[in-house]
C-alpha cells in the first residue's frame, strides 16, 4: 500500500476522450446564438472552466440565472447526444484505475462538469467506484484556475496537498493544480505537449496512460 498519496482527476480529455464532442457542442450552441469563434482558440481559452465561466467570457455580459440554465442544458443535451456512440476512456486509463487501487490510493474526480454528465461519463464507463470522492462546480464557489476544486478534492480526502498528484488536459487545470501546491501529469489530449512544458506544476507531461506507474508516481508525490 502506499500511503497518504491522491490522484485527482479531471474528467473530460482527462478520463474520458470527450474534448471533441464538447467543442462540437459549444460550436453549435454559440451558433444558434450567432457567435463564430475559432473552434481550437475557443478550446485552448475556456478548457477545465465553468460553463457559467465560458459563457460570461464568449458572450462578453452576464447572464440571468433562468437564461443561464437554458443555454446550460442545451449545451450539454447536445454533448451527451453526439458521444454516447463514441465515449471510451484515455488509453491505459482502466489498468491505470486498477492498479491504482490496489496500492491503496485514493482517488477522486474533481471537475467542472455538471452532475449529469459525470454520471454519463464515470457510470458509462463503469468506473464511477475507483473513486472515493466526485467534486463538481455545485461543490465550489471558484473555478479552475482557481485552486479551490483541488483543494476542496484533498480535504475531502484527508490527504495533504502536496501528496496530491493532478491529473488534468487544460491549462487552467495545471494552473489550479499549481495554486493549490500540488504536482501534475499533464495530459496532451487537447493541446499540444510543449503547451505544458515551462508550467512549474507539470513533472511529467504524456498522451495517454500506457507508460504511466502508479506507484512511481505516488512516491513522487509523497518524496520531501
Amino acid at each position: 500500500m502506499v500511503e497518504q498519496a491522491a490522484f485527482l482527476f479531471d474528467m473530460d480529455g482527462t478520463i474520458a476522450d470527450t474534448m471533441p464532442f464538447h467543442l462540437q457542442a459549444w460550436m453549435d450552441l454559440l451558433g444558434e446564438l450567432g457567435v463564430r469563434l475559432a473552434p481550437q482558440e475557443f478550446l485552448r481559452t475556456t478548457s477545465g472552466k465553468m460553463n457559467h465561466q465560458i459563457l460570461h467570457e464568449v458572450l462578453g455580459m452576464p447572464l440571468s440565472d433562468a437564461d443561464f440554465a437554458v443555454f446550460e442544458a442545451r449545451k450539454e443535451s447536445l454533448f451527451r447526444r453526439l458521444c454516447r456512440p463514441h465515449l471510451k476512456p484515455i488509453a491505459g486509463l482502466m489498468g491505470f484505475l486498477a492498479e491504482s487501487r490496489w496500492l491503496g490510493i485514493s482517488m477522486a474526480v474533481a471537475t467542472a462538469a455538471g452532475k449529469a454528465n459525470r454520471e454519463f461519463v464515470l457510470d458509462g464507463l463503469g468506473i464511477a467506484s475507483h473513486f472515493h470522492a466526485v467534486i463538481g462546480p455545485e461543490d465550489v464557489r471558484n473555478g479552475k484556475p482557481h485552486p479551490e476544486i483541488f483543494l476542496k478534492a484533498a480535504d475531502t480526502l484527508r490527504v495533504d496537498p502536496a501528496h496530491c498528484v493532478v491529473f488534468e488536459d487544460a491549462m487552467s487545470g495545471i494552473e489550479a493544480a499549481g495554486r493549490a501546491g500540488m504536482k501534475a501529469v499533464a495530459l496532451a489530449t487537447s493541446l499540444a505537449a510543449g503547451e505544458f512544458q515551462t508550467h512549474p506544476a507539470v513533472f511529467c507531461i504524456v498522451r495517454d496512460y500506457t507508460s504511466l506507474e502508479p506507484r512511481a508516481i505516488a512516491e513522487a508525490a509523497t518524496r520531501p
